[in-house]
């Protein structure tokens, strides 16, 4: 049922201690007993993970003082403590001492299956913080950047380390909020220009009369208001990389001027006839399909090819759902640093709803839900996922295991049998989980 947690069951009687041994195994969970405190903490020495159910009344170490011990050893552990009929005062105190429930005799097998179920949902959740923080530790280079461990990630990952030890332009495709300036950052800290400026221009937030000079620069006297000389973006990214964001939007009329730069890597600056060298990687990133646009000569189609040599497309975030709970963390690690906050980790109802939302936002609208959640402002619903129901474990299976269907038959371009090889899963097996999605293959085919 918790694959690697177990219950360690406390109880000086043998046949109460067998009883509630068979009522566990039963109900799925893996238990070890024991008949004295002093018994079940060598035990628990070893790197014990998952829930501890134990009487209070025990003969030399009693349940509260073995709670207090276990909790000195790994305050994550769930502790259940099982008192007299009628012993109110021993139950408040063993729950200021914190243990985590306990269970009044008598009692019914249900009472412990259900208190122990839930305290080893907890364990299990931070179990699942403990590792996400830990490979999160151990993340380095373009990896520490670009998180995730889906296929897809990983092999964004591969692209950009190859790209970044090269000078080539690199043109960036994604949905917005999939991270496409992050990526940007990852090429220039990764390369050798590292030391230099790296320079982001949104080509959609300045006017046409503004964005000449913002990226040439000019000289004094150049036009009204210019009382002192301005290096441009461009000139000021030499030797570094120059961001040219929703590059889509750029007038017409300025992409042949860019377009001479990027094919001479010269310049000049308003009201001067002197050229400037530059040596600049140019980036550019758009959500459009600028071939499209291209075609309906909204966008220029030599400027086009001239950016269309290193393609890196970015995938949106419903693409590689495997690596929410991983950015989730992250962002609320990050989060709670920054307001200084101690979060705890998210329950099993808000795992499932990241999980079945489909963050039309991507990875920003991530990042927001994790400071609302940091903040405690989530309310009844963090995302507002349409999902009137909580997904179960096996709807979330299906969904990642169909994204990742969808993603090698989009890699593959719809060839089933390239599909089969980067799937590892035979012909049928792949037939047979199409069919169960309700896929259609024919959208990846080109």
């Amino acid at each position: 049922m918790f694959e690697g947690l177990k219950v360690a069951l406390v109880d000086d009687d043998p046949p109460v201690r067998s009883s509630l041994s068979q009522t566990l195994e039963l109900a799925g969970f893996e238990v070890s007993a024991f008949e004295s405190a002093e018994q079940a903490l060598a035990g628990l020495a070893g790197g014990f993970t998952g829930v501890v159910v134990t009487d209070v009344r025990l003969p030399q170490m009693d349940g509260l003082t073995l709670l207090q011990r276990v909790l000195a050893l790994d305050a994550a552990t769930p502790v259940i403590v099982i008192t007299a009929h009628g012993d109110v005062t021993m139950a408040v105190q063993a729950m200021r001492a914190g243990a985590y429930d306990f269970i009044e005799k008598p009692f019914a097998p249900e009472r412990l299956v259900e208190v122990t179920t839930r305290a080893m949902e907890k364990r299990a959740l931070k179990a699942e913080v403990q590792s996400l923080r830990r490979q999160l530790a151990s993340q380095r280079g373009i990896e520490a950047m670009l998180l995730g461990r889906s296929a897809v990630m990983q092999a964004l990952q591969r692209q950009v380390q190859q790209l970044a030890a090269t000078s080539a332009d690199v043109m960036i495709i994604g949905e917005t909020g999939t991270g496409k300036e992050l990526v940007a950052r990852c090429l220039h800290e990764h390369s050798a220009r590292r030391e230099r400026h790296f320079v982001a221009i949104n080509c959609g937030g300045l006017p046409e009369s503004l964005l000449e000079s913002e990226l040439f620069g000019h000289e004094m006297g150049a036009f009204t208001n210019a009382s002192r000389k301005r290096v441009g973006k461009i000139e000021y990214a030499d030797g570094g990389t120059l961001l040219l964001d929703e590059i889509e939007s750029m007038p017409l009329g300025f992409q042949v001027k860019l377009l001479r730069v990027l094919q001479e890597r010269k310049l000049e600056r308003l009201g001067s006839n002197d050229e400037i060298s530059v040596d600049v990687r140019v980036v550019a990133a758009t959500k459009a399909d600028l071939r499209a646009m291209s075609e309906q000569k909204e966008f220029r189609s030599d400027l086009y090819y001239r950016l269309n040599v290193a393609v890196l497309r970015l995938p949106p975030l419903r693409e590689r759902r495997e690596d929410i709970p991983l950015l989730f963390e992250h962002f609320v690690l990050q989060a709670a640093a920054r307001h200084g906050r101690d979060p705890a980790p998210p329950g099993a109802a808000l795992s499932q709803e990241l999980m079945a939302h489909d963050w039309p936002g991507n990875v920003r609208e991530l990042r927001n839900a994790a400071e609302r959640f940091v903040l405690g402002l989530g309310g009844d619903s963090l995302v507002g996922s349409s999902a009137s129901v909580p997904l179960t474990l096996t709807q979330q299976m299906d969904q990642v295991e169909k994204a990742l269907i969808e993603q090698a038959l989009k890699a593959q371009r719809g060839n089933m049998s390239a599909a089969c090889e980067a799937l590892g899963i035979a012909r049928k097996t792949l037939y047979d989980k199409i069919a169960r999605h309700g896929i259609a293959v024919d959208e990846y085919r080109e």
